[in-house]
């Protein structure tokens, strides 16, 4: 039967491809979670930006007795800041991810949204959202006379965009053994208590003796954050012999392992 002019006129416009129609669930998952986040209560937005700067304040105060132990020869407020807000990065990537399936799951009624559209729509709102609080920190501390501009910028923007991808990927792998396995997302938030402490943010692991060190720097987190104060004064004594590619294979390795376990798992996923 030959299609009649009318629906010949509307047939492209009924047409979407799929690329389409992913973007556009994005997008709106993207300002769906945006504007929970900032409205999830009074003032949400202000206190984004006051955690990490009373976190880093309390910091100070109880170290400024030792801090020229920590780290002789570099800014004791900038060696902070670069250790709490690049694990503030990964931390919540991952944590906030994690619990993206569980906040979202009335939007599965719609054949356009799965699980993994949900997750990765948290995890790049929250990478967003640190990145802002990042600038806004370090443009008031430098305000202040506490930071600089960083010797090599892109090795700093590196770093910190393989922080928020290894988030990332921890965040999809956790999303699916905390929703298929609830004690798993327990004891994930359990498990980023003493990785706070194993990460060098509280200190340089050129203060430790060799074997501890050797172990320590076997957590990518660390050579991340090494390298990062590196890049930001070329002065830093910190630990030689790190590798950039290190923390990349993580990254890498960690996206692509939660991703298969999405694709394998979707069906559960849906219909837990």
């Amino acid at each position: 039967m030959t299609a009649t002019p009318k629906a010949q006129a509307r047939e492209p416009q009924d047409t979407r491809s799929s690329v389409s129609i992913a973007l556009s669930a994005w997008n709106a998952l993207f300002l769906r979670e945006a504007v929970s986040r900032v409205s999830a209560g009074r003032a949400a937005w202000l206190w984004l930006l006051v955690e990490p700067a009373a976190h880093l304040t309390i910091l100070m105060v109880l170290f400024s007795t030792i801090r020229h132990r920590i780290m002789p020869g570099f800014d004791f407020a900038l060696f902070l800041a670069i250790g709490v807000l690049g694990y503030n990065l990964f931390r919540h990537s991952a944590l906030r991810s994690m619990a993206a399936i569980a906040a979202n799951r009335a939007l599965f009624t719609y054949r356009q949204v799965k699980p993994v559209d949900v997750v990765l729509a948290r995890a790049f709102l929250e990478g967003v959202i640190q990145l802002f609080v990042g600038l806004i920190m370090l443009a008031g501390m430098s305000l202040v006379g506490f930071a600089e501009l960083p010797n090599d910028p892109l090795t700093v923007m590196l770093v910190y965009t393989l922080f928020w991808l290894f988030g990332t990927g921890v965040g999809l792998m956790l999303s699916v053994g905390s929703t298929l396995i609830p004690e798993v997302g327990r004891v994930a938030n359990l498990c980023f208590i003493p990785l706070y402490f194993l990460s060098g943010v509280l200190f340089s692991p050129a203060m430790l003796p060799p074997e501890p060190r050797y172990w320590l720097l076997l957590n990518p987190i660390a050579q991340g954050l090494e390298l990062a104060r590196a890049a930001f004064s070329p002065g830093y004594n910190g630990v030689t012999g790190l590798d950039l590619g290190y923390l990349t294979a993580f990254a890498v390795g960690s996206i692509f392992f939660g991703l298969a376990l999405h694709v394998r798992f979707s069906r559960r996923l849906l219909m837990q």
